[in-house]
C-alpha cells in the first residue's frame, strides 16, 4: 500500500513542497530511502522505527520504501521524521485518516517525543502562500509558528499525540495566534547618556542611524569607540511586524531563535576579528547556512578593530553593502540570503593607536602606519558613508556633572527622520536614504548652484570617487531630514563632506 504525506524543504529562505511517499509491500524485510536525502534524513530510519515501537504502534515487517519527491531537491535535516512516521503508519494500515492539506514537521526522539526543528517559520510562510492552511509541528515550535496568521497550527508533544489527533480519538486544539509587542527596553545596549564628551562622534552616530548609513570610528584606544557602537541599538527605530518576520526567518533557519519565537530587537552582531570568511558570509560543507552578514539583516554588524580582520573576510562585505543581499555558492548548493544591515566599524589610526592624538605621541614608523592602513582596501572604505575621528576624553569631562543627551532623546529625532523617509519612498522597495539608487538620488538630492560648487570643490580637492559623491549626497539628505528641511542647504553639505575627509586622506596616503 502507498501513502503520501506533505512536508517542506528549504532552499535559502524559500520553502519547497516535498511529498513523502511510503510503500509497504510484501517481500524480504528492508527499509530503503530514495529522493536525495542527506545523512540526517537517512539516519531517521532508526529514529522512526524506535519511535513507532515505543509509542505502542506497529512497525511493518515488510519491504518499506520511502521516496521524497521531487527527487532533484536535496532533503536536509531531521524535520522529515514526523512525515515519514505518519506516512509509514498510513501505508501499513495502522492509521486510517485523510491527511490531504496537512503539512508535517518534526524530529522524533527514540521514545516517540517530538523535538523542535529549525526553519519552521519560513517553511510555513511558503506553504501558506501556496495554499496550505493546516500544520502539525512540535510543541517547541508552537510560539514561532503562532506568529503566522491565517493558518491552523497544531502543536504536538509526541507521535502518539499526532496519531490520536489524526484518528479523531483526541483532537489537538489549534495554537492561539501570538501577539507581536513593538518596542521595549533594548537588552545589553549602552545609553548615550553614559558616554562623556565626544559630541562630534555622537552627532555622526545620530546621522548614521537616521539614514541607515555605514559608519567608521577611528581613534586611539580607550576613546569610547566600542561604547559608541554598542549604543547604536538604543537609538535604532523599532521594528514593524513585517520586518520582525523577515529577520526571524533567517534566525529560524540558523537555529538561533529564543523562547519568544520571534526576533523582537534589531540584531547587533559583533563577530571576533578571527572569524573566518565562511562564518561571516555563511555556507558549510554539506549545506548553505546563513552567516553573520545575514544574521545582522535589519540591524547592525559591528566589526571592532577593523584592520585585524582577514582581507578576504572584509572584501566579502562588498556585495551585501551594495546590493543588500548575499549569494553563497558551496558544494552543498547555492542560496541567496537578505543582508541589508548598518555596518559599524572601529579602528586605531596606527599600530600603537596614537597617531594624530593630542594626548600621546605616536611611536610607529611611517611605513608601519601605511601598512596598517593598507589592510583596509580603498573600495571597502569608499562604501562607508561616515568616517569620523574620535580622540580621547579630557579628565575634567569625565568628572563633569553636565547632563548628556540620552538615547531616548536622540531616538526621537532619528525616528522622525525615518518617518519622513518612509513617506518619501512609499510604494517603493527603498526604506532609508542609504538605500537610494541613482534614480532616487537624482530626484530627492537636488542641489542649488551654490551647493553644486561646494561639492565640486570637495570632489576635486579630496580626490573623491563617483561613489563617494553619491554617498555624500545621501548623507546630506539625511542631515536635511533631521533638520526638517526640504532642501539640502550648504551647512548640510559641509557636514556630510566632513564625514568623508578621513577616507580621502587614507586614499591619498596609500
Amino acid at each position: 500500500m502507498i501513502a503520501k504525506v506533505q512536508s517542506y524543504a528549504l532552499s535559502g529562505l524559500e520553502g519547497i513542497a516535498v511529498t513523502v511517499e511510503t510503500d509497504v509491500s510484501k517481500g524480504i524485510p528492508s527499509y530503503d530511502m530514495v529522493g536525495l536525502p542527506d545523512a540526517a534524513v537517512k539516519e531517521s530510519k532508526e529514529r522512526v522505527r524506535s519511535a513507532i515501537k515505543n509509542s505502542a504502534l506497529e512497525f511493518p515487517l515488510h519491504r518499506v520504501t520511502v521516496n521524497f519527491a521531487p527527487a532533484y531537491v536535496k532533503k536536509e535535516g531531521s524535520a522529515f521524521d514526523l512525515p515519514i512516521a505518519v506516512s509509514l503508519l498510513l501505508a501499513n494500515g495502522v492509521l486510517e485518516c485523510d491527511t490531504d492539506g496537512i503539512v508535517f514537521f518534526g524530529e522524533l526522539a527514540l521514545n516517540g517525543d517530538l523535538r523542535p526543528v529549525t526553519g519552521v517559520l519560513p517553511s510555513i510562510i511558503s506553504a501558506r502562500d501556496q495554499g496550505f492552511k493546516n500544520f502539525i509541528v512540535p510543541k517547541g515550535n508552537e510560539r514561532e509558528a503562532g506568529f503566522i496568521h491565517g493558518v491552523n497550527v497544531y502543536a504536538a508533544e509526541s507521535l502518539k499525540e499526532v496519531v490520536d489527533h489524526l484518528s479523531g480519538y483526541k483532537k489537538i486544539e489549534p495554537t492561539a495566534p501570538s501577539d507581536f509587542v513593538v518596542g521595549g527596553e533594548k537588552e545589553n545596549a549602552k545609553d548615550l547618556s553614559f558616554i562623556k564628551g565626544q559630541p562630534i562622534a555622537k552627532r555622526a552616530l545620530e546621522v548614521a542611524v537616521a539614514g541607515g548609513h555605514n559608519i567608521l570610528f577611528v581613534g586611539p584606544p580607550g576613546s569610547g569607540k566600542t561604547m559608541l557602537a554598542r549604543a547604536i541599538p538604543s537609538v535604532m527605530p523599532d521594528m514593524s511586524f513585517d520586518e520582525a518576520l523577515e529577520i526571524t526567518k533567517i534566525h529560524s533557519v540558523a537555529g538561533t531563535l529564543g523562547k519568544e519565537g520571534i526576533v523582537t530587537e534589531r540584531p547587533f552582531r559583533s563577530p571576533h576579528h578571527t572569524a573566518t570568511t565562511v562564518s561571516l558570509c555563511g555556507g558549510g560543507s554539506r549545506s548553505v547556512h546563513p552567516g553573520e552578514i545575514s544574521l545582522a539583516h535589519g540591524g547592525v554588524l559591528f566589526l571592532d578593530e577593523l584592520p585585524e580582520y582577514k582581507r578576504s573576510s572584509l572584501e566579502s562585505l562588498r556585495q551585501p553593502l551594495e546590493d543588500g543581499v548575499i549569494t553563497i555558492s558551496r558544494a552543498g548548493g547555492t542560496a541567496t540570503y537578505p543582508a541589508s544591515f548598518m555596518l559599524c566599524a572601529s579602528m586605531n589610526p596606527c599600530p600603537c593607536g596614537h597617531y594624530g592624538s593630542k594626548k600621546r605621541r605616536c611611536t610607529c614608523l611611517p611605513n608601519d602606519i601605511r601598512k596598517y592602513r593598507a589592510r583596509i582596501s580603498g573600495p571597502l572604505l569608499d562604501r562607508i558613508d561616515i568616517q569620523v575621528e574620535v580622540d580621547g576624553v579630557e579628565y575634567l569631562d569625565l568628572l563633569s556633572e553636565k547632563r548628556e543627551e540620552s538615547s531616548a532623546e536622540v531616538k526621537l529625532r532619528a525616528d522622525r527622520a525615518r518617518r519622513i523617509q518612509r513617506e518619501r519612498f512609499d510604494g517603493t522597495a527603498v526604506k532609508t536614504n542609504a538605500e537610494m539608487g541613482e534614480k532616487e538620488t537624482k530626484a530627492y538630492c537636488k542641489l542649488t548652484a551654490e551647493c553644486e560648487l561646494i561639492l565640486k570643490t570637495a570632489f576635486e580637492s579630496l580626490n573623491l570617487s563617483a561613489r563617494a559623491r553619491s554617498r555624500i549626497l545621501k548623507v546630506a539628505r539625511t542631515i536635511a531630514d533631521l533638520e526638517l528641511s526640504e532642501d539640502i542647504l550648504p551647512d548640510h553639505l559641509y557636514e556630510a563632506i566632513s564625514y568623508r575627509t578621513y577616507g580621502a586622506t587614507l586614499s591619498v596616503t596609500d
